[in-house]
């Protein structure tokens, strides 16, 4: 892509999180201020940033690139769910919408507005 959104209205929020927390994991709510990572058709509310000792800071908005398996979804708004922990798949049901700004079918990635 020839422009940049990196940084663009990234919001990240703390929360608590178990062992199986990973950096890039697509994660949900689970209980009061805590996260788990997500599993297939899973609505993520956003994608650690960081984990250390328990705890994970989320990034709940602004531009973020991620893992896409199954068909290349198209640029404008599509309905995305969580296709295991590590990346997306369009759906047509159960998922949310999201700006998707940029896809690479190469790389098997995509970029949204969370």
């Amino acid at each position: 892509m020839k422009v940049s959104m990196n940084g663009f209205g990234e919001n990240m929020v703390t929360f608590a999180c178990d062992d199986t927390t990973a950096y890039g994991s697509l994660v949900k709510m689970s209980d009061n201020g805590t996260v788990v990572p997500c599993v297939n058709g899973d609505v993520f509310c956003g994608v650690a940033n960081s984990v250390r000792n328990g705890f994970t800071a989320v990034q709940l908005n602004g531009y973020r690139e991620i893992p896409y398996t199954g068909t290349a979804p198209k640029v404008g708004y599509q309905t995305l769910a969580a296709s295991g922990a590590q990346s997306v798949a369009t759906v047509s049901t159960g998922g949310r919408s999201y700006l998707v700004i940029d896809v690479d079918s190469n790389a098997k990635t995509i970029g949204i507005m969370l």
